[in-house]
């Protein structure tokens, strides 16, 4: 049988971090991180390994060379490593933006960024993946990536990721909701945080904070990403369902008035999700600017299961449809 690249690729990534973790006593995420740096390096990084380790570590490294394979089949491959890693330290905060999604998000930039050239921020980076998914749809563009990651594992996995893909990308380690120090972009993707910003002192300075209590990272992360953002420039999240009805919705409302306008709302599948309260959507703002106009209409899209090739392609049709009216 013969075992796609993918797999070949995975396995590589999984026993050689394997190997690594037992020598380095450190955790799985932490050796990925160091068997991708070798394979990228394309040599051992790592001192004090046994004589066997060194070994059978150049043995699998030497089998593979990564020219033969596409950006997405590395992508998948690292995520799948990377996933496996996860389940075995159960953080919150380390969920992957599932793959369908990443590359709905990468089909929207495609749509609405019309430059050969542009800049990208993703203020919520994790391991890299929604960002590399995106990068790896936009052919034919140049394009310059900013991330930020305030999870010491997690950039340097993105960092990695990035390498392995070869897409240059600026990374940052720190609290997003700090004050950035970054050049305006054209463009934001985000799988947005969802939950409260916990130091009260630097969310008094967001238009969005709470009034009382601790505010909503989701909203600051949505109110940073705009004061970044170019006039003109898009911004894509994919936000919770239920963003506009939680008790702080309407200042969040009087925000986004104020700041940009509404190009579209694509509401995720719900068999996607555990539950209704954990279901998504993508929503695309862009920021107000001169010449900017708003769309005859808004795009409002309920996607259908995104494993039915003839659901998506109608879907798909329609949103082609929508840009013509509003876009051309």
């Amino acid at each position: 049988m013969k075992i796609s690249p993918v797999e070949q690729l995975f396995t590589l990534f999984n026993e050689t971090a394997l190997i690594l973790q037992e020598e380095l006593s450190c955790t799985f995420l932490e050796a990925i991180a160091e068997t991708g740096e070798n394979v990228f390096q394309q040599s051992l990084l790592q001192d004090e390994l046994s004589e066997l380790s060194i070994k059978r570590l150049k043995k699998q490294y030497e089998e593979i060379s990564l020219d033969k394979f596409s950006n997405e089949e590395i992508r998948k491959a690292f995520q799948l490593v990377i996933l496996k890693g996860m389940k075995e330290t159960t953080q919150p905060n380390h969920q992957m933006t599932p793959d369908s999604v990443g590359m709905l998000v990468g089909y929207l930039v495609q749509k609405f960024m019309k430059e050969g050239s542009f800049r990208l921020l993703d203020p919520a980076i994790g391991t890299g993946n929604l960002l590399t998914t995106v990068l790896n749809q936009q052919v034919n563009k140049k394009i310059e990536s900013v991330g930020i990651e305030i999870d010491d594992i997690l950039i340097r996995l993105a960092y990695v990721n990035a390498n392995l893909q070869e897409h240059p990308v600026q990374l940052f380690n720190q609290d997003s909701l700090e004050p950035l120090f970054i050049d305006p972009v054209d463009a934001v993707i985000s799988d947005l945080p969802v939950g409260f910003y916990p130091n009260d002192m630097r969310a008094a300075e967001y238009q969005l904070k709470a009034a009382e209590g601790h505010s909503y990272a989701h909203h600051l992360f949505i109110e940073q990403s705009v004061k970044h953002t170019k006039d003109g420039g898009y911004l894509f999240f994919i936000i919770p369902n239920g963003l506009f009805e939680s008790e702080l919705a309407p200042s969040l409302r009087e925000f986004l008035k104020e700041n940009v306008i509404v190009q579209g709302l694509l509401q995720l599948p719900l068999s996607m999700f555990k539950n209704k309260n954990s279901a998504k959507s993508i929503f695309i703002m862009q920021k107000k600017g001169e010449g900017t106009v708003a769309p005859k209409q808004a795009m409002l899209v309920d996607m259908p299961s995104l494993s039915s090739a003839a659901e998506m392609d109608s879907i798909l049709r329609k949103i082609d449809k929508w840009f013509l009216e509003n876009k051309n």
